[in-house]
Parts: C-alpha cells; sequence; structure tokens
C-alpha cells in the first residue's frame, strides 16, 4: 500500500490537499522557474526586473537555503522530491556508485549531470536511484500536462524513471541531449509542433559560453544566451500552447543553465579574485535568464493562463569566487604543467590524501591508471589503496566541497583521515557518517540530514572546504570566495560550499495561491519547494524516507504562520589541534535549515565568535 506524502510544518500536518483548487475548486498550474546558480542579493529591478517584480508583488523568500553539499543535482533533487539527501542519495554532483559506469567513461565516480548516466544509475539500483518520487512523476500520474525544458542532468531527474518505449506515459523532457542518442526521445505530437513552429528538433550547444578556458586563456566572456533562447522558445511556443489546447492542468519546469554556466566559465577574472563572479558576464548571465521568465510570463499572459498559474522561482544554490591558495598543502608545492605556480592543482585533496596517509593514488577517469610525480588526477577524483579495483578510500572531487567513501567502513582509516584533513588551511568543518563514531572536531551527517533511506553508497566524510568575503564592494554573500577542487581557475565561480554564499539562494513565489506584496521571514528550503509544489497540485506520493520538507503555509492565504528559532551546534569535542566543526541552524518546529557550518574564521557566515554563542553539543 502507498504512503501519504506526509506534508509537515511547525510539526503538524496543515492545509487539506484541496488547497490547491482555491474557493472555487478550479484546478491550478503549475512553472517551476530554476535560475541554476542566482544569488539572492543580486536581484534587483536594474539587474533582473522580472524576478524582482515576481518578488515584489509575490512572496519574497528572504530567508531561504540551499541544501549542503549546495550542488546542482543535490538540490534538484530535494526540488524534485521534497525530501533531503540522506533520502535521495544524490550528496552532490560527482558521487561513488560502487559500480563501473560505462556511459561515464567507465568510472566508478561518475559526474550525473548526463542524462545517459542517469538512466545507467536507475539500471543499477532498482529502477529509480532517487528512492523517491518527483512531482513531475507523480503530477502525470494523476494525469496532469508535465514537461521539463533546459539544463541536461537536473532537467531530466524531475522525471527520470519512465520513457515512452516502456509506459507511453512520460513527460516532455527538453535539454542540452534533445536530438541526440542520449537524449530522451521527443514524440511524434512534439516533433510536428517543434516543426510547425519553426524550432529544431535538436537543441544547439552553447557555442563560446561552454569554453571555460585554461591557466593562461581566459574562459567565456558570453552568457548562454542561442541554447536558452531555443528553450524559452520551446516553452512558449510549443509546449504551453499544447498545455491549453489539452485543457486540463499543467506542471512546467524550467531549468535555466544561467548564471551558473556562464559563473563557472567566465573570463573577466582570470587568476584573480577580483572582479570574481561579479563582471559584465555574470550580469548578463543573469539579465539572460530573467528574459527567459519575462518571455514565458508573457506567454502565458497572451494564452490566457496567467490568472490560473502559479509560478515558483528558486535557485539551486548560490555562488563563490574561486581561490586556488592554501599555505599547508604540500600539493601547492609541486609543479604542474597546467596549474600556476604555488596554486591548487586540481585533485589536490587526493594528492594530500595520499601523501598523508602513504597510500597509492590511482585515477578512476584513466583506466585506474597510477598518479605520481607531477600529475594530478584527470577530473581529480582519486582511488587510494595497494589495488585500485578494491580501494581503501575513495574521493569523488565536487568543488566547494568533496566527498570520502570508505568502502570496507575501517574506522581507524577514518580516523587518520580526519587527523590528515585538520592539518589542512583550506579545510572548514568535516561531516562523519554516523556509523564510524564521533571523531573529535567533526559532526554527524545525521545533523545535516545526509543519514536516511539513499538507495546510493553514503559518504564516509563530507569535507568543506574554507570561504570567506572578498572586497567586492557588495553584500558578503555577493562576495563570497571559496577554495575548490576543480579544474576551473582561481576568478572563476564555484559552489559546493558550507559558505552563507552558496546557501543563501534567490526564492520567490506569485500566483493565485500565494501571498501578494509578502515578506517572509521565516526559513526555508530547496526541499520545502518540492512538498510545496505537491500541496499546490493536490498531489499524495509514496515515500521511503522521513527526511521531508515542508510546506511553506506562511506564504499562502490563511496558511499556518510557524514560529521559528536559531540555535549554534557544535563538535562534541575539539580534535587535538583545537578545531570544531560549527553549525548554524535556523528551526522551524521538527525542519532544519542550515545556514552556514565549518571551522569559526575559515567559513563565510561563521564568523570566530560563533563558537562562543549559545550551542548544543553534537
Amino acid at each position: 500500500m502507498r504512503r501519504s506524502l506526509v506534508l509537515l510544518s511547525a510539526g503538524l500536518t496543515v492545509l487539506s490537499s484541496g488547497f490547491a483548487f482555491a474557493e472555487n475548486n478550479t484546478p491550478r498550474n503549475l512553472i517551476l522557474f530554476i535560475p541554476d546558480g542566482l544569488r539572492a542579493l543580486k536581484i534587483t529591478p536594474e539587474t533582473a526586473p522580472a524576478m524582482a517584480e515576481v518578488r515584489d508583488k509575490g512572496v519574497n523568500f528572504k530567508n531561504s537555503h540551499s541544501l549542503f553539499p549546495t550542488f546542482t543535482m543535490a538540490n534538484g533533487s530535494a526540488m524534485s522530491t521534497g525530501h533531503y539527501l540522506g533520502d535521495t542519495g544524490v550528496y552532490s554532483n560527482t558521487i561513488w556508485t560502487n559500480y563501473i559506469s560505462s556511459p561515464a567513461g567507465d568510472t566508478v565516480v561518475p559526474f550525473i549531470e548526463n542524462d545517459a548516466v542517469l538512466g545507467d544509475i536507475d539500471e543499477h539500483f532498482k529502477g529509480n536511484y532517487l528512492n523517491e518520487e518527483t512531482v513531475l512523476q507523480m503530477a502525470r500520474d494523476q494525469g496532469l500536462s508535465t514537461a521539463a525544458i533546459g539544463k541536461v542532468g537536473p532537467t531530466y531527474q524531475w522525471d527520470h524513471t519512465d520513457h515512452p518505449e516502456k509506459t507511453g506515459k512520460h513527460s516532455i523532457i527538453i535539454d542540452d541531449s534533445t536530438g541526440s542518442k542520449a537524449g530522451v526521445a521527443l514524440s511524434d505530437e512534439m516533433k510536428d509542433a517543434l516543426t510547425k513552429a519553426g524550432l529544431a528538433l535538436t537543441a544547439p550547444g552553447r557555442g563560446d559560453n561552454g569554453k571555460a578556458g585554461d591557466a593562461r586563456t581566459p574562459g567565456t566572456t558570453s552568457a548562454n544566451l542561442v541554447q536558452q533562447a531555443y528553450f524559452a522558445d520551446v516553452a512558449t511556443k510549443v509546449v504551453l500552447p499544447m498545455f491549453k489546447a489539452r485543457n486540463k492542468p499543467f506542471v512546467l519546469v524550467f531549468w535555466s543553465r544561467d548564471p551558473d554556466g556562464t559563473q563557472h566559465n567566465q573570463g573577466d577574472s582570470l587568476n584573480q579574485i577580483l572582479p570574481g563572479i561579479n563582471g559584465p558576464s555574470t550580469m548578463a548571465s543573469i539579465k539572460n535568464a530573467d528574459n527567459n521568465l519575462a518571455q514565458i510570463r508573457k506567454a502565458l499572459d497572451e494564452l490566457g493562463l496567467a490568472a490560473n498559474t502559479n509560478i515558483m522561482i528558486q535557485a539551486d544554490h548560490g555562488f563563490s569566487t574561486i581561490s586556488k591558495e592554501s599555505k599547508t598543502s604540500p600539493s601547492a608545492k609541486i609543479s604542474y604543467d597546467d596549474t600556476p605556480k604555488d596554486f591548487l592543482p586540481m585533485g589536490f585533496l587526493a594528492i594530500d590524501l595520499a601523501k598523508a596517509l602513504d597510500l597509492p593514488l590511482f585515477d578512476p577517469n584513466d583506466k585506474n591508471a597510477a598518479v605520481t610525480g607531477r600529475a594530478h588526477p584527470k577530473a581529480g577524483n582519486g582511488v587510494l589503496g595497494k589495488d585500485p579495483t578494491k580501494p581503501d578510500l575513495v574521493l569523488a572531487t565536487n568543488g566547494g566541497s568533496d566527498l570520502i567513501y570508505l568502502p570496507n567502513k575501517d574506522k581507524k582509516l577514518a580516523a587518520k583521515t580526519v587527523k590528515a584533513l585538520l592539518e589542512q588551511d583550506y579545510v572548514s568543518g568535516l561531516f562523519v557518517d554516523d556509523q564510524l563514531g564521533r571523531i573529535p572536531g567533526t559532526l554527524p551527517l545525521s545533523r545535516i540530514n545526509l543519514r536516511g533511506k539513499a538507495a546510493t553508497p553514503t559518504p564516509a566524510i563530507v569535507v568543506n572546504f574554507r570561504s570567506y568575503a572578498s572586497e567586492c564592494g557588495e553584500a558578503p554573500t555577493n562576495c563570497s570566495v571559496q577554495v575548490a577542487d576543480t579544474v576551473l581557475r582561481q576568478g572563476q565561480g564555484m559552489h559546493g560550499s558550507f559558505s552563507r554564499g552558496d546557501t543563501y539562494n534567490f526564492m520567490a513565489a506569485i500566483g493565485p495561491d500565494f501571498k501578494a506584496g509578502f515578506v517572509d521571514e521565516l526559513p526555508v528550503s530547496n526541499a520545502d519547494v518540492g512538498v510545496t509544489a505537491a500541496q499546490l497540485l493536490g498531489l499524495r506520493g509514496s515515500q521511503n524516507g522521513g527526511l521531508v520538507g515542508r510546506v511553506m503555509s506562511e506564504a499562502l492565504p490563511n496558511g499556518l504562520v510557524p514560529k521559528a528559532y536559531k540555535v549554534v551546534e557544535k563538535s562534541k569535542a575539539k580534535s587535538e589541534n583545537g578545531l570544531e566543526t560549527v553549525l548554524i541552524v535556523q528551526r522551524v518546529g521538527s525542519q532544519r535549515y542550515f545556514d552556514a557550518a565549518g571551522f569559526p574564521g575559515r567559513t563565510l557566515g561563521l564568523e570566530p565568535e560563533a563558537g562562543k554563542q549559545k550551542t548544543a553539543g553534537r
């Protein structure tokens, strides 16, 4: 028997499943617009008028939160299911799957922003690697029209378990892979509609926007204009008219790669912290995403759908400028052909741990070739141990944080690994699997909702990297800088850390089922987005894990307004060198919202005095 999706607010079930039908019982439509990597405080009427209007005339979620690790696929899994990462198992963009993934290049640590890779992982985890139902899946099962359009990976994740050739019931999926063998097949209805609208059956590439440059060559100075113009045209000229003609409720997800893609690759600041991700390329990418939203809202007006459509805007995470600096790292003292002198190379964590633990290092993205001398792993990932096919340690490199897996659950090796990590100045906060016991200086994974009913392997250690605010002349979260384990360069953009710059994402909503001109001071998160979306649509689905968000009831007419409070948690015991992981938490009933975490003074939003505040030892 399928259990009902539990929707909680302040520990109480709120709002009946029929709330979305308002007083006149009219079914509502829902558009979820996701501007990837958009920082909350970058939106003004000048920089992004369409998003500013939604925020100012609708609901301004002033106290919003990304989930940690602050990566795209991780937070996409939360938005699409309403569950925290301990249930979805999407701990980052690169994870260890404990099998060799062919579509990912024959590696055990696949980068999962790829439709073919996601399909492969589904096959290895009983047909649904998320282990939870998505909002889009529930909606189409209930007979609603559904579509997801935009960035490859997170777009498909919204409805990844059923394909036309399997059931005939599926969402429209349009992403970078559309028209290729790796993409989700287009139905005859979609092919005909695209052709009549004068749109190609194959999605365009990113062009110059996809150029990241290298240590000597700047990256892009162009926003992702052409590709996103295609996606916006598909949404407004094909999908929305099609849904209107069907004359039944619909759900449309539009995942804008900008500003994320441009901020990652921007060439405004090669090897320099300033201007970092606050240069002209970034501002053009924010405006590009805003133009896409404006086009969608205009189409809703012209089709007569606006009055009956709720729009929720939520970024998956914030963003930071990359730093490659460390005074303690052995890897930074080695000369590499592709890395400026004294900068951290890609895969610095794997290199440093191999040295500290005296373990051989192999590259899982290069047929397990040994990494020695002046080399670094091709993608940063590493397997450590005498036999790369039976490693003692696996590192999944991601950016502002990395994942460490211990296949043998070796508690002694875990303690040695933590000790080595605590000696590096680029580390700021460590989270350890509860099953490995309490290690001084760390906090358990369960404290940040990373222990649950996940189908994929749970990391043994999550490593957060150092962050701080540059002198960029704006709010600290707009000036966030972080050490990042990535092929990208100092001065380019990254996310993934527990900096408030990365956890502070833009969120707003407008429509018939949201309050007008309302500023929501309560903490909200991307897990709440999924639960609230399901509630607005009157959807109920099965659930395996219990790590769910809450309905954002305070933003809905006549909804409950719960109370919130803040607490600071810290390691039960300090490490030998006096370090402790500190976590700033906001609570609404049983729900926990994470502002920032790490070692005080090494994480933006966690100043040195944070450890002296009222705390709860964990």
